[in-house]
């Protein structure tokens, strides 16, 4: 866990090959106004009988439950945004709002069902690349990270189990019954969960506002952190106003 800033609380949810890292940006510009506290599950090393969405979903309610003191707006990038509506529908007690990017749930073209247990560099490479508008984002690091990490068999599995816990886990018949404001962050060259994704979670969901960044793929908050920062403060401070009201 890492945490920076004052203000109402906001937790920070990454996706599957995700880290705190790709936060950074948004974090720096939102934490004056914002208590930034970022999760970083080691979700390719879950043991076998915790590795599903549900699972994930338990681990990140019992950490808002045990180290936060009020209600959080939940911030997800796709995994991280399907664990945050599970999350907002199971305890919508300990969850003031839910902010959504590239959001998994409801419609998903993942080319996660093809990983092998011995990927390629290439292969993840170009997996990689599919998350951006622009490749300049893709950071040689993080190609290392995942190679290394997916060249695990255990690694692999642990991936695929996780995916496919998500892809059961349709949500378009929960949804409408979630009790707290959403707020949609969408690339609108996402093709990884694309614009009609966005479209239908806000169709669906009771009270959501849907922002798009041109330009932009399945990362908003690498690629457009100052939009994404501006979006989330503002989002999260309305949610404080009104419950101090």
């Amino acid at each position: 866990m890492t945490e920076v800033g004052t203000g109402p609380a906001v937790v920070f949810l990454h996706g599957l090959v995700g880290l705190n890292d790709h936060w950074e940006e948004v974090v720096a510009r939102a934490c004056p106004r914002v208590r930034c506290v970022l999760l970083e599950l080691p979700l390719l090393s879950l043991p076998r009988d915790i590795c599903s969405i549900g699972d994930v979903a338990d681990l990140t309610q019992r950490f808002v439950r045990e180290h936060i003191d009020e209600p959080v707006v939940l911030v997800g990038n796709s995994f991280g945004g399907h664990v945050a509506l599970r999350v907002a529908l199971e305890r919508p007690e300990i969850v003031s709002g839910v902010v959504l990017t590239g959001s998994s749930g409801l419609i998903e073209q993942s080319t996660v069902r093809e990983v092998q247990t011995r990927p390629s560099r290439e292969w993840l490479a170009e997996r990689l690349a599919e998350l951006f508008y622009d490749r300049v984002h893709v950071r040689e690091s993080d190609l290392d990270r995942a190679y290394k990490e997916l060249s695990k068999r255990s690694c692999a599995r642990a991936m695929i189990r996780l995916s496919r816990s998500a892809r059961r886990n349709h949500l378009g018949e929960k949804i409408h019954g979630l009790e707290t404001p959403a707020l949609l962050l969408w690339g609108r060259q996402d093709v990884v969960t694309p614009p009609e994704a966005a479209e239908q979670f806000h169709k669906l969901l009771p009270d959501s506002r849907l922002v798009w960044f041109d330009q932009c793929g399945h990362v908003p908050m690498v690629e457009q952190p100052d939009g994404f920062a501006t979006e989330l403060v503002r989002f999260t401070t309305e949610i404080a106003q009104s419950r101090a009201s």
